[in-house]
């Protein structure tokens, strides 16, 4: 099966993501699904990596027109095209515009990998240290600008709310 047929839930009920970008890296990549391939999509300014692996969530269609974006807590950086078995933990709603256009929603789910060792006992948003949340928005509002974007974290959300944005973005087999 390849990954533009899969959908964000396995035969047995199990979240997985699909990831792009792996954490450390500075090269942003995109799934180009006509394609099949995985492409650069943007390369971070220098000093910026990403803080953790980024996927998404496939057969997903998020408010941005892109599928639903996750940022994925593991013990070390995996690679492009890896799926991975991922329990939610909540969302940072966000708002980005281009250019100065309209502000639209492009909310960051935050999963952790299932099986984790260093990060498995987490369950909730809430369990993670303040300062690290804060500094993923910063993260997102700082790499959003230096691409001539604008992104604003506008509440953090529970696992619950993190799944109902899942399940509306999930685009029917």
């Amino acid at each position: 099966m390849t990954l533009d047929r899969l959908t964000p839930l396995d035969d047995e009920g199990v979240l997985r993501v699909v990831l792009e970008t792996p954490q450390g890296s500075r090269h942003k990549l995109k799934y180009e699904p006509k394609d099949r391939t995985f492409k650069i999509g943007s390369t971070l300014p220098a000093g910026m990596t990403m803080p953790f692996d980024f996927g998404f969530f496939p057969g997903t269609k998020a408010a941005d027109g892109d599928p639903l974006d996750v940022l994925v807590m593991m013990d070390g950086p995996a690679y492009p095209g890896v799926v991975v078995n991922v329990r939610l933990l909540g969302v940072i709603e966000g708002e980005q515009s281009d250019d100065g256009e309209q502000p639209y929603r492009n909310d960051r789910l935050i999963a952790v990998a299932e099986g984790s060792t260093e990060r498995g006992d987490l369950r909730r948003l809430s369990d993670l240290d303040d300062s690290l949340v804060t500094q993923i928005e910063t993260f997102f509002e700082t790499y959003a600008k230096l691409t001539g974007k604008s992104f604003r974290a506008i509440g953090r959300r529970g696992d619950r709310v993190a799944r109902r944005l899942l399940d509306e973005a999930t685009t029917p087999a």
